[in-house]
């Protein structure tokens, strides 16, 4: 450490299922802040580097594995250009770690445009702490909204905009098949990047009850939940910010109540544009949104590859799933061909489009488990490989289709961890 610097782990609250409860960074610190060329901050952080004041019974220690899925799922979505922290490395300890068995130890460094989360928020509100809530406030708006420091109405333009920026966030995972497996309110930054990957995982098969958290048992997180989640974060965090919208409760909730109230047809109007995009679809019609959600049926009743889907639209090479041999799927596609005449753009135009809102390729389930098992056994090539790939996710490169497949069927229900 530099002289005269300190590492921080951070307090937060959050409600973990729907249950509140006072946390804290068990086992991550920020170990300082870093200044770019154009002036930017980054917060510093370690992860899995040992005990802190909120570690509980836990040992601050982190396993090779979980941080290795960290580093490859969050470069994915930074290719993906999906909002996100980074993973700058994941170093060895050379120590062991305890879990169901015993694992090789690592530490994650995370780059973060802050780590201020809607938990941080809570926590201040749990404490009555409202002179500190304000300094938080003030903070926050500094370092990521300046422009509304000068807004007669800033805590409500604060909660527009962290709304504004979930909505676009949440969409993009969608829009890739993310399914981020812990949307815990102290796992929502207020910066709207994808913060704190855990059991996180990308879908294969269109199912919109698809769960793969080992610790998500009744669904609360699953695909389709997501939107809703956000919602309700965003709910809990609108709750903290009351005291500063109005002095007067009563007018602070209406306040807050009316732009909450606004998420649905919001979140709605992005999604549909984000599916017309994928669909190749530079306009509005009114029928746009019986023509996608006929598609996702299709895919569902199919079990179509929901990635794999779209890339057989725009006439890549790939296995065609069973689906587009059956009549209903012929129909539709001739509906969805007469809908990309009436855009009054040629063919090239509406592939380009289609081209850049549809991957061709994500981090597949279980490319990402032979990654990490070979890196558990010093071999790095398949974990190097697979991030190349990643790096350009909507371009055709070499032995791609190496990394377009779906995982081989299997009766067992595939689960992901987040390593605590």
């Amino acid at each position: 450490m530099p002289e005269g610097a300190d590492t921080i782990a951070q307090a937060y609250a959050g409600h973990q299922f729907g249950h509140f409860t006072i946390l804290g960074d068990g086992r991550a610190i920020v170990i300082g802040e870093h200044l770019s060329k154009n002036n930017e901050r980054y917060d510093i952080q370690f992860k899995g580097s040992g005990k802190t004041p909120f570690s509980r019974n836990g040992d601050g220690r982190a396993a090779l594995g979980p941080m290795l899925r960290e580093y490859i799922i969050s470069e994915a979505m930074h290719g993906l250009n999906i909002s996100t922290t980074r993973s700058l490395s994941v170093v060895k300890t050379g120590e062991t770690v305890m879990r169901e068995t015993p694992l090789q130890g690592a530490i994650l460094t995370r780059v973060a445009s802050s780590h201020i989360r809607v938990g941080t928020f809570q926590f201040l509100t749990a404490t009555r702490e409202e002179k500190n809530l304000k300094t938080l406030f003030e903070y926050t708006i500094d370092r990521h909204y300046p422009n509304i420091k000068d807004s007669k109405t800033p805590a409500i333009d604060l909660l527009k905009i962290v709304m504004e920026k979930q909505i676009r966030l949440v969409t993009d995972w969608m829009r890739v098949g993310f399914i981020h497996g812990v949307m815990n309110t102290d796992n929502m930054a207020i910066s709207g990047e994808t913060i704190d990957y855990g059991p996180c995982a990308f879908m294969d098969i269109y199912n919109p009850e698809t769960v793969f958290s080992s610790i998500d048992h009744h669904g609360r997180y699953a695909f389709l939940n997501q939107p809703s989640i956000t919602k309700w974060n965003l709910a809990r965090f609108a709750e903290t910010l009351l005291p500063l919208i109005d002095k007067n409760k009563d007018k602070a909730i209406e306040s807050a109540t009316a732009t909450i109230n606004k998420f649905d047809e919001l979140f709605n109007n992005n999604w549909l544009e984000m599916m017309r995009k994928k669909l190749g679809f530079f306009d509005k019609k009114k029928d746009d949104e019986v023509l996608i959600g006929f598609l996702l049926s299709l895919m569902h009743k199919h079990k179509a590859d929901y990635t794999n889907t779209f890339c057989s639209l725009m006439n890549t090479e790939i296995k065609k799933d069973k689906m587009f041999e059956s009549k209903e799927f012929v129909d539709w596609k001739e509906n969805w061909k007469k809908r990309l005449k009436e855009n009054n753009k040629s063919n090239e135009e509406c592939l380009k489009l289609m081209h850049l809102n549809n991957p061709l390729v994500i981090p597949r389930n279980h490319k990402v488990e032979e990654a990490l098992k070979a890196a558990n056994n010093n071999d790095l090539d398949p974990m190097l490989k697979l991030l190349r790939v990643l790096e350009k996710p909507y371009e055709n490169q070499e032995d791609i289709m190496n990394y377009q497949s779906p995982g081989p069927a299997s009766d067992e229900k595939y689960q992901t961890f987040c390593g605590t």
